[in-house]
Formats: structure tokens, sequence, C-alpha cells
């Protein structure tokens, strides 16, 4: 679920901040490709699990309660891996200063890996008592969020400082294909369970299968990933952009501003971010206003939507500008908030109109989201401070996206949904207001 470090909303990361590298070194492709497989094994175990907290957890871990109230209560598990995402980020710090990255990155991974896979493996509450089986899904959540905050390579960043001055946009989308790619595993794996298993087989073993194929796409992942950070060339690379952890407390003193107009500049997106792939979903399920199978069905094809959407919003941002293709996207996913309650309230058809759009919107805006405004941040710090904007754009904009989406809108009406994807939106174009203002100052 992330990705940050894409540079480029002012024009002055090449001179002194940024030594620049010869082209031929290290072909931007070959990168491309190591962080789209990395990070779309990483979507696909939080995807997996975003499904599940709707279709399974509620019966399984939360059968004291109604429907509603488990889905809630999934919903509040689901936002902890991003409430713990900042230390795993931090604590990866620590062990890559002392042990390297190869290591930080291996036990990151076997951690995310082991985590999921444990899900798997999990009693019920009707068998182990209900303060057992939570327990131990509160420990695998937790588990996957240090894990995924542990993660960050710079692979990222290196993509973008080895991208041509004007395909940077193109660049900075290539390595947000993984959420889609992601999601469309998930989504079509799920879809096919439940088509094709009883519910009683369904809730026994059939749901357990996804995240168990989660532990085998993260071995692929880390494999990809490896066979880019521990190459001698890609480790001088690295160092050469002084891709390196640095002392946070320095960082928060001296760019912490940065981490904050980073993080809300995200906003737009990724507020969209569960509020079309897994909030709908719940939406669905509690009002059975058509079959999940079905449904499952269109948000495959919405994600295949998103995939075809993001290539474009690297064209448009090479363009017309990333900082004006993100705030073109804000304003636009602003309009859309507004007849989110229409479509969502209305029937099939608008909650397939809903869907589909919504995705486009995400790929459009997603593509670009990434590290907007790392490029402020000085070489030191960049590394750093690219994965803790990751994380408090995350948290700031998905983590409780679709908690408090779908318990306002069940407490007073779907308006709900629209403010909160109004305030993503607003969010981000007060952010681009800022940074531009404080480009103009420091140019």
């Amino acid at each position: 679920m992330t990705s940050t470090g894409i540079h480029v909303l002012h024009s002055t990361e090449h001179t002194a901040d940024a030594p620049r590298i010869d082209s031929q070194s290290v072909a931007p492709g070959d990168i491309a490709v190591g962080v789209v497989i990395g990070r779309a094994s990483e979507y696909f175990d939080f995807f997996v699990y975003g499904i599940a907290s709707v279709l399974v957890f509620p019966a399984l871990f939360f059968p004291f309660v109604d429907r509603l109230h488990g889905t809630l209560y999934a919903f509040a598990l689901l936002a902890l891996a991003f409430v713990v995402r900042p230390i795993g980020t931090l604590v990866g710090m620590s062990v890559q200063a002392k042990w390297g990255r190869s290591t930080k990155l291996t036990a990151a991974l076997f951690l995310l890996g082991s985590s999921t896979v444990s899900i798997a493996l999990l009693p019920s509450s009707e068998s182990s008592g209900a303060w057992v089986a939570i327990g131990l899904l509160t420990l695998c959540r937790i588990g996957q969020g240090l894990a995924l905050g542990a993660s960050w390579d710079g692979l990222p960043s290196l993509l973008a400082l080895n991208a041509p001055e004007s395909r940077r946009g193109w660049y900075a989308m290539l390595g947000q294909l993984g959420a889609p790619t992601g999601f469309i595993l998930a989504s079509g794996l799920f879809a096919y369970l439940w088509g094709n298993l009883s519910s009683e087989d369904f809730l026994s073993w059939g749901w357990r299968f996804p995240f168990y194929a989660a532990f085998a796409l993260n071995v692929v992942g880390l494999f990809a990933r490896l066979r880019l950070v521990v190459t001698h060339e890609y480790e001088r690379e690295l160092e050469a952009h002084e891709l390196d952890p640095c002392d946070p407390v320095e960082l928060f003193s001296q760019q912490g501003h940065n981490v904050l107009i980073g993080a809300v500049a995200a906003l737009a997106s990724y507020a969209l971010f569960h509020l079309v792939t897994v909030f709908p979903l719940s939406w669905v399920a509690l009002h059975a206003s058509q079959a999940i199978g079905r449904f499952l069905s269109v948000e495959l094809a919405g994600a295949v939507l998103c995939a075809i959407a993001m290539p474009l919003s690297g064209l448009m941002a090479d363009k017309i500008g990333r900082r004006r293709t993100l705030g073109t996207l804000a304003i636009m996913i602003a309009a859309f908030s507004l007849v989110t309650p229409w479509l969502i309230g209305s029937g099939p058809i608008g909650q397939d109109a809903f869907i589909l759009i919504g995705f486009v919107l995400l790929g459009l805006s997603y593509g670009q989201s990434a590290g907007s405004v790392t490029s402020n941040f000085l070489p030191r710090f960049r590394y750093t401070g690219a994965a803790l904007t990751a994380d408090l754009a995350w948290l700031l904009g998905a983590a409780f996206a679709p908690l408090i989406a779908l318990g306002l809108s069940m407490q007073f009406g779907l308006l709900a949904v629209s403010v909160y994807m109004m305030s993503g939106a607003v969010g981000t174009l007060l952010a681009l207001r800022v940074n531009k203002s404080l480009s103009a100052v420091r140019d």
C-alpha cells in the first residue's frame, strides 16, 4: 500500500541539491520493474485484508455483535496497521543503519509475509474465544503495519532521480501501478472463491487461501527488490543520491513542515483510495443491494480502468506539470464527491457507475500523488523524509476512511462520504498552494 519518493513540484531538483548521474548506468525501466512487483505484493496483502474485513471477519471474529458493528470493528483493525506504520519505518531505518539495506528489506518482507499468512491460520472466536481470536488478529495486523513501514527501500526515489527530465510524470506513475495490480489479484481471487464455494466452505477454509497466496507473492516481491538493492551498481547510485537514513529528530526540526505538506498534498487521492475499494463493498454487503460476486467483478473492472488511467496521468503530468495535474484532479474529485450520495444510494446501476468513475479518478490522481513535494527535502533528508511523508499520507487520508465513511453514513446518511472526500480535495489544494508559495520564497 505506498510509494512516495517521486519528486517534481519545482525545477531546482537537479542543481545543488541532488547530483545527477549518468542515465546509462542504471536504466529507469529496470528500477520500475522492481518497484511495481514489490509494491504489487504489498498492496495485495492489504487488499486481501480489506476485502476480508467485509466478507469474513465480522462473522468469524465479531459474531457477538451485529454485522454493522462487526464490520466497523474490522475496519478499526484495518486502520491499526497505518497507525503503527511510522514506527516500523523508524525501526527499519535503525536496522538499515546497523546492518544494511538488504538485511532490513529481508526482515521486513519476512515479517509482512509471516504476519499475513498467520491470519490464514487463526482460529475463529467460536473455537478459541473472542479475546484470543481478536488478540491474535490484532497482532498480525500490527505486524503487517510495522513491516510495511520498514520495507521502504528508496527505489521510487532512485527511479525519480534517474528519470529523464521530460518524462518525470511518466516514471512517477510507474511505481504506482502496483496498487491496481494488487487489487486486481485480490478482488479476482475473492470473486472466484465467493462464486465457486458454498457459504459454509468459504467461511470455513476458502477465505484463507488468499492469505497463503500473499506469502508466495511476497517471496517474488522480495527477490525482485533484492535484485536491485544488493547489487553494486544500485548500492552505488543509492549512496550517490544520499538515499540513506537520517536522524528523524534533525529531519523534523529542520524540514518537518515538508513532511506535513507532502502528506496533505496527497489527501485527495489517498482519501479516495479506500472509498472506492473497501467502503463500497461494505455498503453493498450490509444493504444487500446487489450480489457480492457481481459487485466484486465490477470492482475488478474498475481496477483495470484504474491501471489504464495511470499511464494517462503520466502523459498529462509531463504535458502540463504535476502540480497542475494534482490540482486539477483534486477539483474533479471534489466534483465527484457531490454526486457520490446519489450514485451509491440509487441501486446497482448508480453503484457501478460510482465504482467505475471513482477508479478512473483514482488512477489519474494516485498515479501522480507519490512524493509530490519530496523535492523540497535536502538530499540527506530525502530518504527518511519520503518514507515518513508516505506514512503520514496513508494515516491522514486512507487509514480511517472506511471506518469513518461507514460509521457516519449509517448514522447520518451518505452525505458523510461526500464530506470526507471533499475534505481530502480541499486539503490537497491548500497544500499545493502553500508549497507553491514556499517554492517561490526558496527560489
